[in-house]
């Protein structure tokens, strides 16, 4: 379906992230892959996992909050590839004392890493890999029903994931005429190595759960196949969207 494409990951920090499940379903069927990892201890965690599954991908350190590291990443991407067709953004952080408690007391500096790191950077790294982008391509967001509804706890980072949303609609919009699609996948909880700084994840995962019409929470690898379908010729008409992949959790009221 995706054979012989070529596409970036950012945001696999190890084999229960949402970014390797879709990595390997983009790898199962038939892309070539660069990755991205900020620091030595994620940088092991990556390249033990590529070594034994995906051997010969291409790992480069990316910092998106140093814009050099960003620019030398899509470079060594253009030397090597000579293109891109899609982009696979899973990156969010918050600092751990800002997921907990009121929004209210949320201070200057959480707010401004928070949206940095989690929004900004998709607008970021699209100006970045548009340029390589030139048969056209997909870019695909993670994001999370608190950007709409009030998730307790999950507070700085549900206004970093509407701004998320609201920069997946823009971003579609400049980029359409490039033939490039910008899209969001909304997941339901899933324990990954971002979801324990949210204060009483597990009560988020039952609940969940108990209220989806399939009664159970969302696979990682779920996640994975709708990016592929994303990057996919599949999805050439979808741009702009946030898709739900939550066992159908967002359409229930009370």
């Amino acid at each position: 379906m995706i054979k012989n494409k070529v596409g970036i990951i950012f945001g696999v920090a190890n084999k229960r992230s949402i970014a390797w499940a879709t990595a390997q379903a983009l790898h199962e069927a038939g892309a070539r892959l660069a990755f991205t990892y900020q620091g030595d201890r994620l940088k092991e965690n990556v390249e033990g996992l590529t070594n034994e599954a995906m051997p010969g991908s291409l790992l480069l350190p990316c910092d998106v909050t140093k814009q050099e590291e960003v620019d030398q990443t899509f470079k060594r991407v253009g030397e090597e590839f000579g293109r891109l067709d899609f982009l696979i953004h899973s990156i969010a952080y918050a600092p751990r004392e800002a997921l907990g408690g009121e929004y209210l007391n949320t201070t200057r500096e959480a707010f401004l890493t928070a949206l940095e790191i989690s929004a900004y950077s998709l607008v970021q790294l699209a100006h970045a890999a548009a340029p390589l982008m030139s048969e056209g391509g997909s870019i695909v967001c993670m994001t999370y029903y608190g950007a709409e509804k009030v998730i307790a706890g999950y507070n700085v980072m549900g206004v970093a994931k509407a701004a998320l949303e609201a920069s997946t609609r823009y971003l579609a919009n400049d980029l359409g005429a490039r033939n490039i699609r910008v899209n969001a996948i909304s997941a339901g909880p899933i324990q990954t190595l971002s979801a324990r700084g949210v204060s009483d994840f597990s009560s988020m995962l039952k609940h969940a759960a108990d209220h989806a019409p399939l009664h159970r929470n969302v696979e990682a690898r779920e996640v994975g196949n709708v990016a592929l379908f994303l990057c996919s010729p599949l999805a050439t008409a979808v741009t702009g969207e946030v898709i739900y992949v939550d066992c159908g959790y967002n359409i229930m009221g009370i």
